[in-house]
């Protein structure tokens, strides 16, 4: 097992007073409780506007845009924190430590280099949830515990692990509650995922679902009309069943995108943010 780092890191509490000196806004939802609770005493006026963002625009029909973090560290979450308009920060820990007070602190880097701008919020990627059901279910209450929007679950399989994916989010998952603020995004990588596609994508609470095109690559030995195939397979499954869909995307094939009817956009740099907002209306 690979040691856990001990770099020092600010506890949660000093986490959320970064938050509400950052313009009133905070990123972290669970400050002061459990996963997926909300502590309205201690939640500054205007936090509520960060913290159902994401939830809020997907219930709306919108699309949403996000960028992958870059490095774990406090330097590339301040960096991210100009990276502006953005609605989410892809944060992955699927691969090496499962390293939450890196996950802190870049959070924290972000909050106060964010000023009166407001943070983004973090999509948290987990391991996935084969390698362990109770596992799955124990990283995605460590990300919420530290305050992201939500889990992102790669590898998904069967409707038996979307399930679960919904149900480690607790009470405040979207959209099994119409009000709650916490995302499950579920990612469909492989074949026998592709094959169980209705069953994953029409789990009752599942808020969103993406093909993975780099792991469907690999799938299909790098036939890339194969993997167009399996990605369009999935997005066929999310409009049916309503559910919004996702994909990663550049500069020159998000405005594609928004019209086929994608709506969780993982972009890989700031100029298809900017330019998937405009093809979207926003």
């Amino acid at each position: 097992m690979a040691a856990r780092n001990t770099r020092a890191t600010p506890p949660l509490r000093t986490l959320c007073l970064l938050g509400s000196v950052a313009g009133g806004v905070l990123l972290f939802h669970g400050c002061g409780g459990e996963p997926g609770e909300s502590d309205e005493a201690e939640t500054p006026e205007g936090a509520g506007d960060v913290n159902t963002q994401l939830a809020g625009r997907l219930a709306a029909g919108d699309a949403i845009f996000g960028l992958f973090s870059g490095d774990h560290t406090a330097e590339a979450g301040a960096a991210m924190a100009a990276t502006r308009p953005l609605d989410f920060v892809f944060y992955s820990l699927e691969s090496g430590p499962f390293d939450i007070p890196a996950l802190e602190s870049y959070a924290a880097g972000m909050a106060e280099a964010s000023g009166n701008m407001g943070t983004h919020p973090m999509l948290l990627r987990i391991p996935p949830i084969r390698d362990g059901h109770d596992e799955a279910r124990d990283r995605a209450a460590q990300g919420l515990a530290a305050g992201v929007a939500g889990i992102v679950y790669p590898h998904v399989e069967t409707a038996e692990e979307a399930a679960l994916a919904v149900d480690a989010l607790g009470d405040a998952a979207w959209p099994g509650n119409p009000d709650g603020h916490l995302i499950s995004f579920l990612l469909i990588e492989d074949q026998v995922g592709l094959d169980n596609v209705r069953e994953i994508v029409s789990t009752p609470g599942v808020s969103a679902v993406s093909p993975g095109p780099g792991d469907l690559r690999r799938v299909y030995d790098g036939d890339m009309e194969k993997v167009e195939e399996a990605i369009q397979i999935v997005l066929a499954a999310c409009l049916e069943f309503d559910v919004p869909c996702g994909v990663t995307a550049n500069a020159d094939d998000v405005a594609m995108r928004i019209e086929q009817g994608f709506r969780v956009i993982i972009a890989t740099q700031p100029e298809a943010v900017a330019a998937g907002m405009a093809a979207a209306g926003r």
